[in-house]
């Protein structure tokens, strides 16, 4: 990794684990689709895979990925300074990992990536962000990097229209089960970015991430069939849900 102005002092892990926390009061099956997607892995591209994980963030899935397969290799691609940040000061040192501030709406992002194809790109919770006509986009320059046979997956919010009253007892629910997790002392979103920006470290990269995203991107949630439709239409052989929740999936698409 190329070197960086990481303060040495700042407890990464601490932020990892903040971070790991605030995402599971949305998703409390969160390692439960990190596990599915790295057996999916294991199972297609085997022990030693070269990865991209694409919107990484702070690295949680680089990091499950190298915990169960040491001689794995990751990219990790983000727009957002602060999650960079993170991911950096945690990786530093380490040469299994690159890190790659690019913009996946820019159609020339992968020209910044060390290698032309990888076995398998992954990744969690991030594009829901973008609207469909980008996703699809998207889905076409990710079917160019992954190799024959390799898979790409993505796990994220996939809303099914077709069952509003499903949808709204989940949504119900999940807001319930929320509030209590609040009561208890967990920190939500903005809670999260409200300490981040308090910090010595991540407060300049937290008000840039700011100034890029605002305070929500307005993406869009399709369904599942219509993700593995659009990723069979991009040059994907195969694609189908490995894994679901009420409101989440983990789509696999096979090259």
């Amino acid at each position: 990794m190329a070197d960086t102005d990481i303060t040495a002092g700042t407890d990464w892990g601490a932020w990892q684990e903040s971070w790991d926390r605030q995402q599971e009061w949305y998703m409390p099956d969160r390692e439960d689709r990190f596990r599915i997607m790295l057996d999916m892995v294991e199972a297609f591209v085997g022990d030693t895979p070269r990865v991209l994980d694409l919107a990484c963030g702070t690295g949680s899935i680089t990091a499950r990925l190298l915990a169960r397969f040491p001689g794995a290799t990751s990219t990790g691609v983000d727009l957002d300074p602060a999650l960079l940040t993170i991911a950096r000061g945690t990786f530093r040192g380490d040469d299994r990992v690159t890190l790659v501030e690019a913009d996946l709406k820019d159609p020339d992002w992968p020209a910044r990536l060390p290698h032309d194809t990888y076995d398998a790109v992954l990744t969690a919770t991030a594009l829901h962000w973008l609207r469909t006509d980008p996703l699809q986009a998207l889905y076409g320059r990710i079917a160019e990097l992954v190799r024959p046979d390799g898979v790409f997956m993505n796990a994220d919010h996939m809303i099914d229209d077709t069952t509003p009253r499903i949808n709204a007892a989940e949504r119900a629910h999940r807001r319930e089960r929320g509030e209590r997790a609040l009561s208890d002392g967990a920190l939500d979103w903005a809670e999260w970015w409200q300490l981040a920006a308090k910090d010595p470290v991540l407060a300049a990269p937290t008000a840039r991430r700011f100034e890029i995203y605002g305070e929500h991107a307005d993406g869009e949630t399709p369904s599942a069939a219509w993700h593995a439709r659009v990723l069979r239409e991009k040059g994907f052989a195969e694609a189908r849900p490995v894994w679901c929740s009420p409101s989440d999936t983990l789509l696999l698409a096979v090259r």
